[in-house]
């Protein structure tokens, strides 16, 4: 009986925003609009970065990075919700939706821990700097990523393996856009302890874990910066964490929020658009950010896009 239960299950249904026919076209291009900003945003500073030996440094390595998975991150759900609305369907195959999960999983612990990374990169700058090539040279910052790709690969595997061992009923539906983890776990038939001890231990992991590296790094960089004796140089040595910081500001403002309206009320609108927020809205500053608030960025869009 058991193993018929969950062979039932053939699909999930995802509601999205809204159920009102004369909002799916204007939802699908304001989602098409911003999905497309936010993959020639990130796109565009890649290949400045990737152009540009002078930008061939640390720093700029984890900027190329996290546009990488910021453009993996939202491809993740907002096709899928396209698609859904241009055919006028909510199914999501039960596969699908497990897939989802993992590469949304991945992805949004990989931004995260790319901050954090990148808030570890500019102490060096700031506090070593006579040391920071020696310090932050190719190999560490290699082994950086690929630990940080270990972790969350790791992470999304065992949320996804915790999931296929519960059993839901037909026809179940997840009041979001995408197949959120909370959602999916909380319509199971079955005993859900082991995914929400996962869950809790993730958000300790993920969060909790990152920020205090964040502000450790940040209170020594502030420490440094007040240091300086010269208001040229305190401004010069900000300058080369504002746009981080306000990545940082997003993120976890962002993540909080989520994770506040979650607990409160997982299934209301203020969720729906914290999540909004968290997948769409994010990974589209985020290209913003790095490319107008940073002068050398700037400087190599311009030659990029202008060849001057």
């Amino acid at each position: 009986m058991k193993l018929s239960n969950q062979t039932q299950l053939s699909e999930f249904l995802l509601l999205g925003f809204s159920e009102n026919p004369a909002l799916q076209p204007i939802i699908f291009e304001l989602f098409l609009s911003m999905h497309l900003v936010t993959l020639s945003g990130n796109l565009l500073i890649i290949l400045a970065i990737l152009s540009d030996p002078h930008l061939h440094t640390p720093m700029y390595f984890f900027l190329t990075n996290l546009s990488m998975v910021d453009i993996c991150f939202t491809t993740t759900t907002i096709p899928k919700m396209l698609v859904n609305i241009q055919m006028h369907s909510k199914a999501i195959s039960y596969a699908g939706c497990i897939t989802q999960m993992f590469f949304f999983i991945l992805f949004g612990g990989l931004d995260d821990f790319i901050l954090t990374v990148m808030a570890y990169d500019r102490f060096v700058a700031i506090c070593h700097p006579l040391h920071y090539m020696v310090i932050m040279n190719s190999q560490l910052c290699t082994q950086l990523v690929l630990v940080c790709w270990t972790i969350n690969v790791l992470d999304g595997v065992l949320h996804s393996l915790l999931v296929l061992r519960l059993r839901f009923s037909t026809h179940m539906e997840i009041p979001h856009f995408f197949c959120e983890t909370n959602q999916v776990v909380h319509r199971a038939c079955s005993d859900t302890f082991l995914n929400d001890l996962m869950m809790d231990f993730a958000t300790v992991l993920f969060l909790v874990g990152p920020l205090t590296g964040i502000l450790f790094s940040y209170s020594k960089i502030i420490s440094s910066i007040c240091a300086i004796s010269s208001a040229q140089g305190k401004h010069k040595a900000f300058s080369t964490c504002a746009s981080h910081l306000s990545a940082i500001f997003l993120f976890y403002g962002t993540s909080i929020g989520l994770y506040l309206s979650a607990s409160a009320a997982p299934s209301s609108a203020s969720t729906v658009a914290a999540l909004k927020m968290y997948t769409v809205v994010t990974p589209m500053l985020n290209s913003f950010i790095y490319s107008l608030r940073n002068t050398d960025m700037k400087k190599a869009i311009k030659k990029l896009l202008f060849h001057k």
